[in-house]
């Protein structure tokens, strides 16, 4: 569902985020007593106990952070300087502080580990800007790339988001300060979705990461399904028999990949793929996994720019072979659990 206009969400939403977490927060004992005694009646480890902890924990990070912002916004001259570097810059780092609280929790509450293997973006070439090609499944993989940008590779990440993610405060606030790119999957009149991801692509400096996920939605099978049967509509018949062959990611969609390439010639290209929330692709997963005890890999390949490829359609069937790389990575790798 496509997300209220900006003053719903600014004077509506926001403030009722803020007015719920003190209620949350005042009454937390309650809420926690209530979640143990129902646990027993749970199967698994104090499931309820540890899904109410962790609703409460972020509906008060969301309201926390939301009133950084608001300091920040006065600070910046109500916004008038909040687009400075300087200002910028401090809104990185406010992300970056945030995303650690968050993922401190999330690894203490659901006992999570995510280790980082292949080349990552703060070592595949230092100074360079890196186009950062992500595989997209699961519930908090857009976090935990970011939160691995932001606070493990000291990267700056302009990111092409979809629009529904404006429905959360904190991160519509944040995000809409930094250079990112809120997109729809009808536009509307304007800019075309291609010209907006090159826009956001040029004037990439040496420690920025732009970030998209080309699949454009989590993976699911009904998805796989219609994307398969979207490309054979279009007479793709070529690419819809690769998109076949892919098991576990959506065929990649071209077009803003091609766009970011084109607004960036001289930058890398990271391609990401991750596993261990594979099988949480709906709130009931998310609920029988609990506790998840999962061990997330993120496995990343850095590309330099002398190996691109310089046509449209060999970058079109190079992100397709690198989308089957991806695909049996994933296959290999599925097994998340930390036992």
């Amino acid at each position: 569902m496509r997300p209220p206009p900006r003053w719903v969400r600014r004077l509506i939403i926001a403030p009722a985020v803020v007015l719920l977490a003190a209620l949350l927060a005042g009454t937390l004992p309650f809420w926690l007593l209530l979640a143990v005694a129902a646990s027993p009646l749970v199967p698994g480890r104090l499931r309820p106990l540890r899904l109410a902890w962790l609703a409460v924990v972020y509906v008060v990070w969301d309201a926390v952070a939301l009133l950084a912002l608001f300091v920040l916004w006065l600070a910046s001259g109500f916004g008038w300087r909040s687009r400075s570097p300087s200002f910028e810059r401090a809104h990185y780092l406010l992300t970056g502080q945030f995303l650690t609280a968050l993922f401190w929790q999330a690894r203490w509450a659901l006992r999570l580990r995510i280790e980082i293997t292949g080349t990552d973006p703060d070592t595949a070439l230092p100074g360079r800007p890196e186009l950062v090609l992500s595989r997209h499944a699961g519930p908090g993989d857009s976090f935990i790339l970011i939160h691995a940008l932001v606070n493990w590779f000291a990267r700056e990440p302009r990111i092409v988001l979809k629009d529904t993610l404006q429905w959360d405060p904190a991160v519509d606030v944040m995000l809409n300060r930094l250079p990112n790119r809120f997109i729809t999957a009808d536009p509307g009149p304007g800019e075309s979705l291609a010209e907006q991801v090159g826009h956001l692509a040029t004037g990439l400096d040496d420690n920025d990461a732009f970030v998209i996920f080309p699949e454009g939605s989590n993976f699911t099978p009904r998805r796989r399904v219609r994307a398969i049967a979207r490309l054979r509509s279009r007479g793709l018949d070529d690419m819809a028999e690769r998109a076949e062959n892919l098991r576990h990611v959506l065929a990649p969609r071209p077009g803003g990949v091609l766009a970011a390439l084109d607004a960036a010639p001289d930058a890398g290209v990271i391609f990401v793929a991750h596993t261990g929330l594979d099988r949480m692709l709906t709130v009931a997963d998310v609920w029988r996994e609990l506790p998840m005890d999962k061990r997330i890999v993120m496995r990343f390949w850095s590309v330099p720019p002398e190996e691109i490829p310089a046509g449209r359609q060999e970058r079109i069937d190079w992100l397709f072979d690198w989308w089957t790389r991806i695909d049996e990575w994933v296959d290999a790798n599925r097994d998340g659990s930390t036992a």
